[in-house]
């Protein structure tokens, strides 16, 4: 089996030189970039199977790097950042990041949450469907062979794992399902993040599919379980 294509975009010499050395070590291939046009250069040159992202870059920000790599593809990407900022971790995993570390990090934090990430990505890889029927709970529907998510019938823009917690969510609407499963399904059983990531894309999510974000009718949380897609209310029968 080939060694795993790591792109590490880092314009810090410093970082670039002992992240070149420690994941050479731990047997990635590491292709460097030092700029966000040299990034989606080499991007499109290498097909690296993991993008570690400096948030800060010359020329184009981690941000629209990430950003532009979304509207073509699914490689896990790991943005890394100087800030802790609670901003900054939404605007990343809202563009399509699938998690972010902060600096100064472990390289063994870092390694640990790349294999985690990296697996995850190859257990979802979608499977080869001839047909599928959309999900539809109440005014939500929701097509994963299009990865597309419509509320009343209106088309809503989500990112990857957004949509991908939606769908568990939607698939098991009227069951709460605990923080622990949504993260394991969504992120990994050995996801090794912060767990507030959950609370964001949760967060972010309720904008995009609820009348009032504030007073979620949708998703909906069942304090100290975790959380539930509520199926519409019977409004009479028939007899």
């Amino acid at each position: 089996m080939a060694d795993q294509r790591i792109l590490v975009v880092e314009d810090e010499e410093a970082f670039v030189e002992a992240l070149t050395i420690g994941l050479t070590k731990e047997g990635f291939q590491v292709d460097v970039a030092r700029d966000g046009a040299e990034a989606l250069e080499k991007f499109a040159a290498s097909e690296p199977d993991l993008i570690l992202l400096d948030w800060m870059l010359p020329r184009i920000s981690g941000v629209d790097v990430c950003r532009e790599i979304r509207t073509i593809s699914k490689v896990p990407i790991i943005m890394v950042t100087a800030k802790s900022d609670e901003i900054d971790t939404v605007v990343g995993l809202e563009v399509g990041a699938d998690d972010y570390i902060t600096k100064p990090y472990r390289l063994r934090e870092l390694v640990a949450r790349m294999r985690a990430v990296m697996r995850r990505f190859e257990e979802t890889a979608p499977p080869v469907v001839d047909e599928y029927q959309p999900v539809v709970v109440g005014d939500v529907s929701l097509d994963v062979h299009r990865h597309e998510v419509r509320v009343r019938d209106e088309l809503v823009s989500l990112p990857l794992k957004e949509f991908e917690l939606l769908q568990l969510l939607v698939e098991n609407a009227g069951r709460v399902l605990s923080r622990d499963i949504l993260i394991d399904r969504v992120w990994g059983h050995d996801y090794v993040g912060d767990t507030k990531t959950l609370d964001v894309h949760i967060k972010r999510l309720r904008t995009k599919i609820e009348d009032e974000p504030s007073a979620p009718s949708r998703i909906v949380t069942i304090r100290g379980l975790g959380y539930k897609f509520e199926r519409p209310q019977q409004t009479g029968s028939n007899s």
